[in-house]
């Protein structure tokens, strides 16, 4: 395989670009009709389209598409890299975000993080070691802190967000299923907040999904965890997702009309060191039929705070009977990443990792 790996210096050869919106309606308002629940699409069609499904690029909570379309360094971004490579490429900002809108009396309360909440979170964990792989993180393009050039530059990209990430997700089942609609059969990116929603559209579309590279997917199942440092790190804080990955109904065998119905056990003890435990289904286990036979791939970044309990996203769905790839990023000789890999300095060494397991594993 070329691998087209590519400076800033580098044209991209492209036969078609282009943007619209899919999905969302009129809804009554004090102020009149206003549309909500639309997407906003951009697109870039390359002049050599070499691979026959395109790929969809979903961002996490509080970012938008720009994730996807450069580095805060000014590196290029895994969009560049996919067209380069022959994909089409389809980058959302997802309803009720960036440049598909917020209408505050539509999508209900807001919130937007401080700069000091990122810089714990995303860009130098290794400052304040709330978890305990945090130490391991590298690849943050700079100090990481307010005042540091590529730090600025991705707070900048940072939006106000709806709090409400359940509506998110019914949107986004409805906004991305009418993307999938009009483009077709394709691939699926997910990072993070969007993990579920990659979920959510596979149990729509099951046949027009033809794969999904979930990055550190909005976890672990069940339980939000909060992070606290040595010498307990970690606690189950309140239930986040009641479906087991996702917050509204996902296509299970035995069908399941509430989430009530699901019933879950926690972990004796971690799978290892430095992990948490698990919460799974109680036997009967009930199987998610739409997403079996799909090829899927997890990938965990070594120093991220999806570090402790990535696998029991992985644990979960092969319970549930859905076949897949989990990898954390280290054992496949990628160190250092932190949660936004797609920002960091080897984000095009993980997108060429991707671009090699996709031609392997989708048909």
């Amino acid at each position: 395989m070329e691998d087209r790996l590519f400076s800033r210096e580098t044209p991209l050869a492209l036969a078609d670009q282009g943007a619209f919106f899919v999905g969302g309606e009129y809804i009554a308002s004090g102020s009149g009709r206003v549309h909500g629940g639309h997407m906003f699409v951009q697109y870039q069609i390359p002049a050599q389209q070499t691979q026959p499904y395109p790929v969809v690029m979903i961002h996490g909570g509080g970012q938008t598409g720009v994730n996807f379309l450069c580095t805060p360094d000014g590196r290029r971004g895994w969009a560049d890299y996919f067209v380069a490579n022959g994909y089409a490429v389809y980058v959302v900002d997802q309803p009720s975000r960036g440049r598909s809108g917020l209408i505050r009396e539509v999508y209900g309360e807001t919130v937007h993080r401080g700069a000091e909440a990122i810089a714990d979170r995303f860009t130098a964990p290794e400052r304040v070691n709330l978890w305990p792989q945090a130490q391991l993180h590298t690849q943050w393009p700079g100090s990481g802190v307010a005042g540091d050039a590529a730090f600025d530059q991705f707070y900048c990209s940072q939006v106000e967000s709806a709090t409400d990430q359940g509506a998110g997700e019914v949107m986004m089942r409805a906004a991305g299923s009418a993307l999938l609609d009009r483009v077709g059969p394709a691939i699926l990116i997910t990072h993070s907040q969007s993990g579920p929603m990659g979920w959510t559209l596979a149990d729509a579309r099951p046949k027009l999904v033809k794969g999904i590279v979930s990055v550190e997917p909005n976890g672990p199942p069940l339980y939000e965890a909060t992070f606290k440092g040595a010498p307990d790190w970690f606690e189950d804080d309140f239930v986040a997702r009641p479906w087991g990955i996702t917050r509204h109904a996902l296509q299970f065998d035995p069908p399941v009309k509430e989430a009530g119905e699901l019933k879950f056990v926690k972990q004796e003890k971690p799978d290892a060191p430095g992990l948490m435990r698990c919460w799974l289904q109680a036997e009967p286990v009930r199987r998610l039929v739409n997403l079996q036979g799909i090829p899927i791939l997890i990938v965990t970044g070594e120093a991220s705070y999806h570090a402790p309990y990535d696998h029991s996203t992985s644990k979960f769905l092969k319970q549930a009977g859905v076949d897949h790839t989990y990898v954390r990023l280290a054992d496949v000789g990628i160190r250092g990443n932190g949660h936004m890999v797609m920002l960091e300095k080897n984000n095009l060494e993980i997108a060429r990792y991707f671009d090699q397991w996709l031609r392997t594993n989708v048909k």
